[in-house]
Formats: C-alpha cells, structure tokens, sequence
C-alpha cells in the first residue's frame, strides 16, 4: 500500500555530476518570476496550485488504488501534463488502457527505493513504440513520479534537461559565456536531477524560501525556460495576438500543466480521439 506525503528520501541519492551553474541567472529568473506572478496573485498561488495537482495525482495513483484506476481518472490526471494531453487521447482511442494502467503500475512499484528509479522509468517507456511521435512516454513516467512522491523525485522532464539535444532549463542557467557554442555532458537520469534539485534548494534557502521546495522548483525552473520560450518565439507573436499587454506566466502555466481546466464548463485540453475536449470527471468516449 502507498503512503505519499512530503517526506524525506531514506537513502541518499545517487552522486551526480557536478553542476556549474550561473547564480547571475538563477537570480534573474527567480527576480522575473516573482514580478511576473505579481498580477496573477502572486508565486504562492503558483506553488498552491502544483501543490494541489500533487494531491490530485495522489488521490488517483496513491493508497492502494491503481488497480482501481479508471479511464476517467487516468485523463483528469493526464490533462495535466502538457506534452502528454496532445497525445495520450488517440492513444487510448487506439489501445487498450489495461495495458497503460500496469505499466504505472510497475513504475510506481517499490518507489520508496529511488536507486533503480532509471531503470524503471526506462522500462515505462520501453513498452511502447519508439520514435518521436511517442517522446511523450518519458515525460508521463516523470511526471507520475513527481506529483505522486515529490520529496523523493525530482521533475525529470525533457524540458528541464534532453541531453540527446542538448536543450532544457540547464542550458539557460549554465556558466558560460557563449552557451551557443557549449557542450554539457552531464547525463539526463535521476543523478543529474537529484544534483540539480540540491543545488536550487540552496539556491532558494539563500534566497529565503523554505517551504514547498520541491514546487518552488518547479516553478522556477519552468518560468525559466519560459522565458527561453519567449525570446525565441513569443516576440514574433506578441503584437499581432498580445498588444502591449503581456500575461509573463503564460508559458509558465502552459509548461507545468496549470492551464488543463476550463473552470467554467470542466473542459480540458486533452483532446480525445474524436477531437472533442475531455470534461473533468466524465468518462471519456474513446472509440
């Protein structure tokens, strides 16, 4: 039976790579994050939020009831992760969702015990095809982890690091002066990510955040990058969709999944594989 609450990990962590990453940076991206929350009630509604999602994915995933994981839940839960929910409805319109409950099922088999934490999360994504159109499987694997037990996982999305590609929030934070021209071999499994959680928690305490660390993280490191988003993107489009009006947590929200809900009708941004959006506690229509 699950147990899930904000522990501490009862091993230490793998070692990881060292890490040189620039302080200049983290403090400008956590300066830019706090003035861009402000209009939109401020970081902690933020980090209430993630928080919030944490306890959806535990509700659903958690005390013993992945066995009993219907449809319905699994795409409450799914319509939060942004990369998943543009895939994951033509998927079950296409395959049988039994199949996808036992894999979660043996992801999240002995997750107290984080050292073969890689080896399971390989495993995850390992039983599906392989090629782009599936790049999504890791970043379910991930997600599930975190949400579910976020003390002991840190968020290991393709976002946060792709070492294949070379691109992520280190890349944005490293030490260098010309990053265009850089190579960072750190490694992309959870020993990189553990180094890398340990660095921003000092980073923050210094900063004086003590609470909520893990989703202070979060929402640090995806305001980061969306601020990578931006530059190279958004201003292209910001005059002909935004005006002078500018909503700086967009792609913030966009990236950890806090924009899944219509408040008002419970539609959510998981499209199912007739196109139509999935509602909020509504079993969803696949074939």
């Amino acid at each position: 039976m699950f147990s899930f609450g904000l522990k501490k990990v009862s091993e230490p962590a793998p070692v990881g790579p060292v890490l040189d990453l620039s302080g200049p940076r983290l403090r400008r991206g956590f300066e830019n994050l706090v003035d861009s929350a402000e209009s939109t009630g401020g970081v902690e509604r933020y980090v209430s939020a993630l928080a919030l999602k944490a306890s959806l994915f535990q509700e659903v995933l958690g005390k013993g009831r992945i066995a009993e994981m219907t449809e319905t839940e699994f795409c409450d839960i799914a319509c939060f992760i942004a990369p998943v929910r543009r895939r994951i409805g033509s998927w079950l319109g296409e395959n049988k969702f039994e199949n996808l409950r036992r894999q979660i099922e043996a992801l999240l088999s002995g997750w107290t015990d984080i050292s073969d934490c890689d080896d399971r999360i390989a495993a995850f994504v390992e039983a599906f095809p392989e090629g782009r159109d599936f790049r999504w499987t890791r970043d379910l694997a991930v997600e599930i982890l975190h949400f579910v037990a976020p003390e002991h996982y840190p968020l290991m999305t393709r976002w946060i690091w792709d070492q294949k590609v070379g691109t992520g929030v280190v890349r944005e934070i490293w030490h260098t002066d010309d990053i265009d021209s850089s190579t960072i071999e750190i490694g992309d499994g959870f020993a990189m990510h553990a180094m890398l959680r340990k660095e921003l928690e000092s980073f923050l305490t210094d900063n004086g955040v003590f609470r909520d660390l893990p989703f202070y993280i979060d929402l640090l490191c995806a305001h980061i990058y969306a601020g990578y988003i931006n530059d190279r993107g958004g201003q292209y489009l910001r005059p002909d969709f935004c005006g002078d009006r500018v909503d700086g947590m967009l792609h913030t929200r966009r990236m950890l999944g806090l924009d899944a809900v219509n408040t008002e009708s419970a539609r959510t941004r998981l499209k199912l594989i007739d196109g139509k959006a999935h509602e909020m506690g509504t079993a969803p229509k696949l074939n």
